[in-house]
């Protein structure tokens, strides 16, 4: 199930990271995630949209900090308008339904879950889905699996659960898809958490593609300017991966932040939605 492409794409990343600075060669990227450089430059190209030498850009501090001081209203034009971002290559339409007070309270009692593991661009994934929408989409590596399971059944303790490896087989395909149809139903979501969090994470669905805010931004575009440590625990805790673009918050200096789902993949994410958007900022 996991998907051994995005390993070397991780690896490759993780290498870039570390050795920013140097600035390393196709070469020696290449050799250390043991492959050769034709090889290595097809695979990244297949998987990102373009180079490795062009994808590099987006990995750097400075870039992301450019990104932030040109993103500074890009949250509030999209609050104020009501939408995602107009110019998205393929844009995540989701529709939010939250739990009545009455349903979080019973911590979603004896409603039916299905989930399964798949394959993304991004690794492997647990999704779950109710007659209502996703409920969960989490990233898993091949030693946290049993975790994220645990995790998952954690939060629906009192749910039936039903491993159903066709139920989001669909689901995951719309997702990740790299073109989205004119008239593709809307995804819907079904979100469990305090009102305070609900707030935060529609907040975060109107963060563009290829573009990023700050912890400060997201806290004034949900009307607690002072509460970033909180809007950031909000977002750490973020149900569903991906679709909720928590990914797209950093600190304000440009910093990474954290990611539940490792700082390698948050980068990998912004990185890929910036080529894909075409961006060069």
């Amino acid at each position: 199930m996991d998907n051994p492409e995005y390993r070397r794409i991780e690896q490759a990343i993780a290498y870039l990271e570390e050795h920013a600075l140097e600035q390393p060669s196709l070469d020696e990227v290449a050799e250390h995630i043991g492959l050769s450089s034709y090889h290595f430059q097809r695979l990244f190209k297949s998987w990102a949209g373009v180079s490795p030498k062009r994808f590099l850009q987006y990995l750097t501090v400075e870039s992301a900090k450019k990104l932030l001081r040109d993103s500074v209203s890009v949250l509030d034009a999209a609050l104020e308008v009501g939408l995602s971002g107009p110019g998205r290559l393929h844009d995540l339409f989701v529709s939010v339904e939250a739990m009545t007070p009455g349903e979080f309270k019973a911590q979603g009692k004896d409603l039916a879950i299905k989930y399964g593991f798949y394959t993304t661009p991004f690794g492997e994934c647990l999704l779950a889905v109710t007659v209502r929408g996703i409920c969960h989409l989490a990233f898993v590596d091949p030693d946290t699996r049993s975790l994220a399971l645990e995790e998952f059944r954690a939060i629906w303790q009192g749910s039936i659960l039903v491993e159903d490896q066709s139920a989001g087989r669909k689901i995951i395909q719309q997702i990740f898809a790299q073109t989205r149809e004119q008239e593709q139903t809307p995804l819907k979501v079904l979100l469990k958490g305090t009102n305070f969090q609900i707030k935060v994470w529609e907040a975060l669905l109107k963060i563009p593609e290829g573009s990023v805010v700050s912890y400060a931004s997201l806290a004034k575009a949900v009307g607690r300017p002072k509460a970033h440590r909180a809007v950031g625990t909000a977002a750490g805790h973020n149900p569903i991966a991906y679709l909720i673009p928590c990914h797209r918050v950093l600190k304000a200096n440009g910093d990474i932040g954290g990611y539940h789902w490792g700082t390698v993949r948050k980068r990998a994410i912004l990185a890929r939605e910036a080529a894909c958007c075409g961006q060069n900022r």
